[in-house]
C-alpha cells in the first residue's frame, strides 16, 4: 500500500459520520472537562491487592495506589476478560469479544479481523469530540504490528495523538548471554549477578552503544549488582575488567526483556521504530513508560483537556528484577540474587515488579503536579486540587504461579474462572462523593469506556453507531447510595482468527496444556514446554520436529507413548453471573483413547460465588453445583443464567462484507476493499472470503455480492 495514512482519513470519516447526538460540547459557564489519567496494570488481579482485602501473606507494597484508593472508590466486584488484548479492547471500545473478534492475546499470527478495527469508535476518537488530546505510553497490544496495514502506525489509526511504547504485547525473552558475553543460559536474569553466583562479579566495565564506558561497582549488599546497574544504564557489562577495548562479542542489538526492547514512537502520524542500540529503548521499561508520560503531560497546553493512558508492561512475564531504587519497601535482602528461571521466585519477582510500578506511578503524580510528597515521603493526594480523574485497572487476572492464596492458581489468567477475570478497579477525582469507600455491585471493564464518555459529557450509546455493552459508572462516584446498574456480568475467551484456521501451538505448563502462548519463547517464559513446531525439550514425544497442532494431539501422543496425559484448558470459554450465582461454559478438544481421536466437548458449570474478604467464595471445580441434583430454586436460577448466556452469545449476527461496521454493505465498503486488495493485499478487516490472510479479488467479489444488504440488528444485554 502506498501509505497507511489513508486509514487515518478513513477513521476521521467514520468519526465525522457518527458525530452529533452524543454530546461533548462544552457549554458556556460549565465546569471544565477533567483531565484523565488512565493506569493499566498488566497481569495484576484482585488477588494481589491488600486494599481490596486480599493479597495473601505477602502482598506487594503499593502505597501510592493505596493513597489514591483511599481518596477514591474501589470497585470490588469488577470483571475484565481473561487475557490482555480482549481486556484492553473492553476498556477502549466498550464491546465484548464476540463483537470485536479479539478473543485472546494478539500474537504475530493473528489476523486483522482479531485486532481492534480502524473503524471502531475507540476512547481517543470518542474524546476528540469533546476536544481532548490523547497520549498512550507503554504496552499497546490492541492491533498490529503484524497482519495489519498500519503496522507500527496502529496507535494513530485508532485515534491516539501520541504514543511511546511497544506495539506488541509481550516483552522479549531474557537475554541470558549478557549481550553476547557468555553462552546462553549463563545469566538467567539478563545481567551479571553479584560475586559468589555463577559468573558473578562486583565490579567491571560497562560499555554503552555510543562507545563510552564506565566502571560499575557494587560496594555494599544494599546496592544493585554491578551488572544490573549497567543494564539499567543501557549498557553491557564485562565482569572484573577495566574500561579498554570493547569485546567484539558484545551485541547491542539483542533484546533483553524489560531492559532492552524495540520502542516505537508515533506522533502526529509520524512513526519511528527506535533501534535497539538507541538509549531511548534501553533501561528499565517501567521507568521509560513513566518518563514518557510525564514529559507528555507536562507539555500539554493549559485549558485543553487531555487523557494520558499509562499502560504498564509490568508485571507480565518474563519476570525480571527492577532496579533496587524502585522497590524500597521490599523485604528481600538480595533482590538481584534471584533465579529468574525458578518458579519459586515468581511471586517474589511479581511483587517487586508491581512495587516498582507503584513507585513510578507515584512519581508520575508528583512530577506532573497531580499530587505531592509529605515530609515523611508519603503521597499526599487531594482530588480537588487537580482537575484530574485517576482510573486504575487490571487488564486480566494474575498469572498462575504468581497468584496469591486463597485464589486458585490452576484457574487463573486465561480462564473465565474468578481468578482469571476478577480485577482491581479504582477511580478517584473531583466527581467522587464520600471517598474511601468500596462499591460491591457488579461492574465490567467495558463500563470504563462509558465512564470516559461520561467525564467528557458524551452519551456513548448515542455517539457510537453500533452496540455498546457498557453501563454507567459515574453514578457510583457521585452517589454513595447508588444501586446496582447491572443485572448480569459477562466474560469470554477463545482463539483469535489465524489464516486458514491456524492456531497457536500447544504449551505444557506443569500438568496442564494451553494454547494461549503465541510463540515458543512466550511459552518458555511462562515456565512451559513447547510442543508445537520447532520443539526442543526432550520431554516432548518426538514426531520428526513437526510438533503438534493442539493440546488434544499432545494427549494423543502421550497416551500412545504410555505416558500420563495432561489436563487441557478450554479452547472457548464464556461466563455469566448475577449477584450470587455464576455459569461457566467450556468447550475443550478432548482425547478419546478408545477411538484414538479428538472431539470437542462442551460442558456447563454452575457456582455460588461472593466477594467476601479475606476468603471469597470461588468457583473451584469441586464446588460445581451441578455435581448434585439442583433444588427447584437453583434449577430456576441455572435456567435463567444459561438462557441469558445464550442470548449474549447470539447478540451479534455476522454481516459479511460490512468491514467498516456501519450496519450496511455499501459503496464505501466496496471502495475500501478495492483499495486494500490493490494497495496492500494481505490481512485486513475485509478478508471475508475464506479468512486466508489476504485481501484479494475474492473479497472484492464477496462485497459486491452483498451490496445493499443491511445487517441484522445486534443488541446489548445488561
Amino acid at each position: 500500500m502506498k501509505s497507511w495514512r489513508w486509514l487515518l482519513a478513513a477513521g476521521a470519516l467514520a468519526l465525522a459520520s457518527c458525530g452529533g447526538g452524543g454530546g461533548g460540547i462544552q457549554l458556556p459557564g460549565a465546569p471544565p472537562r477533567p483531565n484523565i489519567l488512565f493506569v493499566i496494570l498488566d497481569d495484576v488481579g484482585v488477588d494481589q491487592m491488600a486494599s481490596f482485602g486480599y493479597g495473601g501473606p505477602v502482598p506487594p507494597h503499593v502505597p501510592n495506589m493505596d493513597a489514591v484508593a483511599a481518596a477514591g472508590v474501589r470497585f470490588r466486584n469488577a470483571w475484565s476478560m481473561p487475557e490482555c488484548s480482549p481486556g484492553r479492547a473492553a476498556f477502549f471500545v466498550g464491546r465484548f469479544p464476540h463483537r470485536t473478534n479479539v478473543y485472546a492475546a494478539i500474537g504475530p499470527n493473528d489476523l486483522a479481523q482479531s485486532q481492534v478495527s480502524p473503524y471502531d469508535m475507540t476512547v481517543p476518537k470518542l474524546l476528540k469530540q469533546a476536544g481532548y488530546e490523547n497520549g498512550m505510553f507503554g504496552k499497546f497490544h490492541l492491533a498490529g504490528p503484524e497482519n495489519n496495514p498500519a503496522g507500527n502506525g496502529t496507535p494513530a489509526v485508532l485515534g491516539w495523538d501520541h504514543f511511546t511504547g511497544w506495539i506488541g504485547g509481550v516483552p522479549a525473552s531474557i537475554d541470558t548471554t549478557g549481550g553476547g558475553l557468555a553462552p546462553a543460559k549463563t545469566y538467567t536474569c539478563g545481567f551479571v549477578p553479584p560475586a559468589g553466583q555463577r559468573g558473578g562479579a562486583d565490579t567491571g566495565a560497562c560499555y554503552r552503544p555510543d562507545g563510552s564506558c564506565s566502571v560499575k561497582t557494587r560496594a555494599a549488599p544494599s546496592q544493585d549488582a554491578a551488572g544490573l546497574q549497567c543494564v539499567n544504564a543501557g549498557g553491557l557489562f564485562v565482569p572484573d575488567q577495566a574500561c579498554g577495548t570493547r569485546p567484539a562479542s558484545l551485541d547491542f542489538r539483542r533484546e533483553n526483556a524489560y531492559y532492552v526492547s524495540p520502542l516505537v514512537v508515533v506522533d502526529g502520524g509520524r512513526v519511528e521504530q527506535v533501534p535497539l542500540d538507541d538509549s531511548r529503548g534501553r533501561g528499565y521499561r517501567t521507568r521509560i513508560e513513566a518518563d514518557a508520560a510525564i514529559a507528555w503531560i507536562k507539555s500539554r497546553a493549559s485549558g485543553k483537556p487531555w487523557m494520558a493512558t499509562v499502560s504498564f508492561s509490568a508485571a507480565h512475564t518474563p519476570l525480571q528484577q527492577p532496579p533496587m531504587a524502585l522497590v524500597p519497601h521490599s523485604g528481600h535482602a538480595d533482590k538481584d540474587a534471584l533465579d529468574c528461571d525458578g518458579v519459586l521466585a515468581g511471586r517474589v519477582l511479581q511483587n517487586q515488579m508491581t512495587e516498582a510500578l507503584d513507585t513510578e506511578f507515584g512519581r508520575i503524580l508528583v512530577e506532573t503536579g497531580i499530587a505531592k510528597r509529605a515530609g515523611d515521603g508519603s503521597l499526599q493526594y487531594d482530588p480537588k486540587a487537580s482537575n484530574t480523574v485517576i482510573v486504575i485497572v487490571g487488564d486480566n487476572g494474575s498469572l498462575g504461579f504468581s497468584v496469591k492464596p486463597p485464589f486458585n492458581s490452576q484457574l487463573a489468567k486465561g480462564t473465565t474462572y474468578q481468578t482469571g477475570i476478577w480485577d482491581p478497579l479504582i477511580v478517584a477525582g473531583p466527581p467522587v462523593a464520600q471517598p474511601g469507600r468500596a462499591v460491591e455491585h457488579m461492574v465490567n471493564m467495558v463500563d470504563v469506556f462509558q465512564l470516559f464518555g461520561e467525564l467528557a459529557g458524551i452519551d456513548v450509546h448515542k455517539a457510537v453507531p453500533r452496540t455498546v455493552d457498557s453501563v454507567a459508572l459515574l453514578p457510583y462516584l457521585t452517589n454513595a447510595g447508588q444501586g446496582s446498574l447491572r443485572t448480569m456480568n459477562f466474560a469470554m475467551t477463545g482463539f483469535n482468527l489465524q489464516a486458514n484456521g491456524g492456531r497457536n501451538g500447544p504449551c505444557v505448563i506443569q500438568t496442564s496444556c494451553t494454547q494461549i502462548p503465541m510463540t515458543k519463547s512466550v511459552c518458555e517464559d511462562n515456565a512451559g514446554v513447547w510442543w508445537g513446531s520447532g520443539y526442543t525439550d526432550p520431554s516432548v514425544v518426538p514426531n520428526g520436529g513437526a510438533g503438534y497442532p493442539g493440546c488434544c494431539q499432545v494427549n494423543q501422543a502421550l497416551s500412545r507413548a504410555g505416558r500420563t496425559t495432561v489436563s487441557v484448558l478450554p479452547e472457548f470459554s464464556s461466563a455469566l453471573r448475577n449477584e450470587r450465582y455464576k455459569v461457566i461454559r467450556n468447550t475443550t478438544q478432548t482425547y478419546d483413547p478408545a477411538a484414538d481421536s479428538c472431539n470437542p466437548v462442551t460442558t456447563n458449570e454452575f457456582y455460588a460465588i461472593d466477594q467476601a474478604s479475606p476468603t471469597p467464595l470461588l468457583d473451584d471445580p469441586d464446588r460445581n453445583l451441578l455435581l448434585a441434583p439442583l433444588t427447584p430454586e437453583l434449577q430456576r436460577v441455572y435456567g435463567e443464567l444459561t438462557a441469558r448466556l445464550d442470548e449474549v452469545l447470539a447478540s451479534e449476527p455476522a454481516c459479511p462484507g460490512d468491514g467498516n461496521k456501519d450496519g450496511v454493505v455499501d459503496a464505501q465498503d466496496l471502495a475500501n476493499v478495492q483499495a486494500l486488495a490493490t494497495g496492500w493485499g494481505f490481512s485486513s478487516v475485509y478478508d471475508f472470503a475464506g479468512t486466508d490472510g489476504v485481501t484479494a479479488a475474492a473479497d472484492v467479489d464477496l462485497v459486491r455480492q452483498n451490496l445493499g444488504r443491511g445487517c441484522a440488528k445486534s443488541h446489548g444485554v445488561y
